[in-house]
C-alpha cells in the first residue's frame, strides 16, 4: 500500500464525517423530530426523586407551576399527591 492510498482512505474517512456532520447540523436548523433542541419553556420537569427500595421510586413532577407526588413501582405509578404549589425559583444572577 502506497502513500498516496493512505492519504485517499483518510480523505475519504474526512469527507464522510463531514457530510454526516452536516447533515445532523440541517436537522437541528430545520427541526427535524428527535434532532432538535430542548425548547426552554418546557411546561413538565422532573424536580426531585428519591429511591424508598429496590424498585420503588417517589417522584416530583412539576407542570405549570403545579408539583405532584408520584411512586412508581414495577407494577406501575401512582399519584400520591397532587396540588402542591411549586416553589417560585429565584433568577440566576
Amino acid at each position: 500500500m502506497e502513500f498516496i492510498d493512505v492519504l485517499r482512505y483518510f480523505g475519504a474517512l474526512l469527507l464522510v464525517l463531514a457530510m454526516v456532520g452536516g447533515a445532523g447540523l440541517l436537522a437541528r436548523r430545520f427541526g427535524v423530530p428527535g434532532v432538535t433542541r430542548a425548547a426552554n419553556d418546557k411546561r413538565l420537569a422532573i424536580v426531585e426523586t428519591l429511591m424508598v427500595g429496590p424498585r420503588q421510586r417517589l417522584f416530583i413532577v412539576r407542570r405549570d407551576n403545579v408539583e405532584h407526588l408520584v411512586l412508581s413501582t414495577p407494577d406501575g405509578a401512582s399519584v400520591i399527591e397532587s396540588g402542591i404549589p411549586a416553589k417560585i425559583e429565584a433568577a440566576a444572577p
